[in-house]
């Protein structure tokens, strides 16, 4: 299978305050069973190192956000898939090779997203320099180098659980809706509680809930 080469060097990327613009993503997939539905993520091994990252890489001024983001996950990870386009959050940090560097060159500010992958493939531009490996969001954890890796996780779990609360609860309101006699599906929650008044319990506070264990499957 043919696939477009990676880009090489930097004389299109953008900087900004004197750092780099960096843009990246978090690769997941949802595995249904019987009983609910486990994340798994996708990192990718890096030269001459033991742990694992995220793909990401420069964004460059002929794009936006989302596209570098996209691309840097097609080059490096050879996955595609549905970029959500709000970004996890931004963070400033500097470059693997400047750590312990006391120069300002090798700061960075990276924009982090989240990719629900829908075609891995066979074959991809850096394939020779990365592997990928699929693994439980407990093991990403642990394999996160740096701590706006782990929190960049952080804050995609948490989205996808409040996301999924909220699903659970409009599907609750249109069940109840339909026991009570409403023939007509609402447009939003709001317009629902309009149409109908009908009581269900409460969803559970996300403060209360333990942390993604929708996603763990309870264990």
């Amino acid at each position: 299978m043919s696939y477009l080469p990676a880009r090489k060097g930097r004389h299109r990327q953008r900087y900004e305050d004197n750092l780099r613009l960096v843009a990246g993503c978090i690769p997941y997939r949802l595995e249904k069973d019987v009983e609910d539905s486990r994340i798994s993520v996708l990192m990718i091994s890096t030269p001459n190192r033991d742990d694992l990252v995220f793909p990401k890489g420069g964004w460059e001024d002929d794009e936006t956000v989302n596209e570098a983001a996209c691309r840097e996950a097609l080059e490096e990870a050879g996955v595609k898939g549905i970029l959500d386009e709000e970004p996890l959050g931004v963070w400033e940090f500097r470059s693997k090779s400047k750590q312990n560097s006391c120069s300002l060159e090798g700061g960075c500010r990276g924009y982090m997203f989240a990719l629900e992958v829908t075609e891995e493939l066979d074959s991809w531009a850096e394939q020779s320099i990365y592997k990928r490996q699929w693994v439980s969001p407990e093991e990403a954890y642990k394999l996160c180098r740096y701590d706006w890796m782990s929190e960049a996780l952080e804050k995609h779990l948490r989205r996808m659980e409040r996301n999924s609360n909220i699903e659970k609860a409009e599907k609750l309101v249109e069940h109840q809706m339909l026991s009570a006699g409403c023939s007509t599906k609402p447009s939003n929650l709001e317009e629902s509680f309009s149409k109908c008044i009908v009581d269900f319990p409460p969803m559970p506070s996300l403060s209360k809930m333990p942390f993604a264990s929708m996603y763990y499957g309870g264990k």
